[in-house]
């Protein structure tokens, strides 16, 4: 028989009272935890629309960078295969058609979808950690550090699809440089036409980014072939974010008049990401062109042993000025692009 008598005992009292306490604290835990999801689903969504609008705008000026960045040092005497970035352009769209400013857009449309949701989500994620309570503001040195967390985990994301992509786009002008190279080099006659036949072979042409991945994966030592560049790529996402949004941040502040950044328009979005991605590409331009200069170099008779090897030849060959080659269209894109991004997801997560 049930002993009532025991029920109103303190213990079982008590026993009872913690039961119900932690039942009345469940609803709220599985609130708290819905709500910390939902703000995850919205990150994911809302940087992989902004990833696909940078893309979109940003890839034709990227692609003339990573030619005019990717270009050998021509032979005593000879002109570089590009005279600057309109040459590129022109010589692009003369050789491969508007679709060449294009080429190498399959990889990193493959990905922008994870590439930009780790980044706004594990950015996100640490705006909620560095928060002195739910819904505050950050201040700017809180964005940097959030930003720099954002640059380590999308490193490991960055580097193998920009290989791949640095590949697609650097190839013509490297196929079409490795044979003026060799005849320059070789004797008259003969010897110099073998020596350009042999080059012209040994220029690899990719069918796409597969293809790429293939090459790399069976040729060029597995997937460790793949994160090739991987410390150039580290050391341009992870300062190179912290500034961005750090900037970001200080520039809607500034143009708010405050902390408080919720009724801005989408001009001022767009300004703000613009000036963000000017104030990235800015301040790390030269350790994207080692990271490019790396990912391009022929693994069986490599140039550079390093990314400091690859830095100090590259001044010795061409001067400070061949540490900014392409800086012009990597600068004419980090505007418009980052604009559309920083505009896409702020859009975006507002709608979800």
């Amino acid at each position: 028989m049930l002993d009532f008598h025991a029920l109103l005992s303190p213990n079982l009292n008590k026993s009872a009272k913690q039961s119900i306490e932690e039942t009345n604290r469940d609803p709220s835990q599985s609130k708290l935890l819905w709500e910390q999801m939902g703000d995850v689903a919205k990150d994911l969504a809302a940087g992989t629309v902004g990833g696909a609008a940078q893309l979109v705008v940003g890839h034709p000026f990227d692609t003339i960078k990573v030619k005019l960045q990717s270009q050998p040092t021509p032979p005593p005497g000879q002109p570089p295969k590009f005279a600057g970035a309109m040459d590129a352009v022109k010589q692009t769209i003369s050789a491969e058609g508007p679709r060449g400013l294009y080429k190498g857009m399959g990889a990193p449309l493959a990905t922008v979808a994870a590439f930009n949701a780790v980044l706004f989500t594990v950015r996100g994620q640490m705006e909620a950690l560095l928060r002195s309570e739910p819904g505050a503001a950050l201040t700017v040195g809180q964005q940097v550090v959030a930003g720099a967390g954002a640059g380590v985990a999308v490193s490991f994301l960055a580097c193998p699809t920009e290989l791949i992509k640095c590949r697609l786009q650097a190839q013509s002008a490297l196929a079409t440089a490795a044979p003026a190279a060799a005849a320059a080099a070789a004797p008259a006659g003969g010897a110099a036409a073998t020596v350009t036949a042999t080059a012209n072979a040994a220029a690899v042409k990719y069918g796409g980014p597969l293809d790429v991945a293939r090459h790399v994966l069976r040729s060029e030592g597995g997937v460790r072939g793949l994160f090739k560049g991987l410390v150039p790529t580290m050391a341009r996402e992870i300062p190179g974010n912290a500034l961005m949004f750090g900037v970001y941040e200080a520039t809607k502040q500034f143009i708010a008049g405050g902390q408080d950044t919720s009724e801005l328009g989408r001009g001022s979005l767009i300004l703000a990401g613009g000036v963000a991605g000017a104030a990235f590409w800015g301040s790390v331009y030269p350790t994207d062109v080692v990271k490019s200069k790396l990912q391009v170099d022929d693994f069986k008779n490599p140039k550079y042993s390093g990314s400091m090897d690859a830095f100090k030849k590259i001044l010795a060959a061409d001067g400070a000025r061949g540490l900014y080659r392409g800086f012009g269209p990597a600068m004419a894109r980090s505007v418009p692009a980052n604009g559309a991004c920083f505009l896409a997801y702020e859009v975006t997560r507002s709608l979800l």
